[in-house]
């Protein structure tokens, strides 16, 4: 069973400026975002972004915007085992992928074999951290746009 860093998206990995990242030219990765992935890596945790996209329900970017900007994620960040996202938004219909529901986190858990006692969550909404309790795994909430790295350098 393997022990997993789970990551909220915009916010957490990448510059949230308030309303929606939609397109590559937008997404910034944070700072020290690249060395906090690297040593939780190190650390033995598998690592796995769990992102709600509900511009995609509200037409504001395509699952193909989407894709283009984890490409080029995976392709700064190479340690990113896997990227989960719900396309949905609770104003265009509900999901049982879109955080806070659990769906995402359920099918990463049973694909990868994790074991949810030794994961956490990191997260910048509340949604994140119900999302995580659902399944069992810990959450930290973290403040928009904060330092990652400092949370990562406290695990063990």
């Amino acid at each position: 069973m393997q022990k997993t860093l789970f990551l909220d998206r915009d916010g957490v990995i990448n510059h949230d400026p308030g309303d929606y990242t939609s397109s590559l030219e937008e997404f910034v990765i944070l700072a020290d975002v690249p060395d906090a992935v690297q040593l939780a890596s190190e650390k033995g945790y598998k690592i796995i972004v769990i992102t709600n996209q509900g511009g995609i329900a509200k037409g504001l970017y395509t699952h193909e915007e989407v894709h283009r900007i984890h490409s080029y994620l995976r392709d700064q960040i190479p340690q990113i085992d896997a990227i989960f996202y719900s396309p949905h938004h609770p104003e265009y219909g509900n999901s049982l992928t879109r955080k806070p529901q659990s769906l995402l986190l359920e099918r990463a858990i049973h694909r990868y074999k994790i074991d949810v006692s030794k994961s956490l969550m990191i997260g910048d909404k509340d949604r994140d951290i119900e999302c995580a309790a659902r399944v069992g795994v810990k959450g930290i909430l973290i403040a928009t746009n904060d330092s990652l790295l400092k949370y990562i350098q406290s695990l063990d």
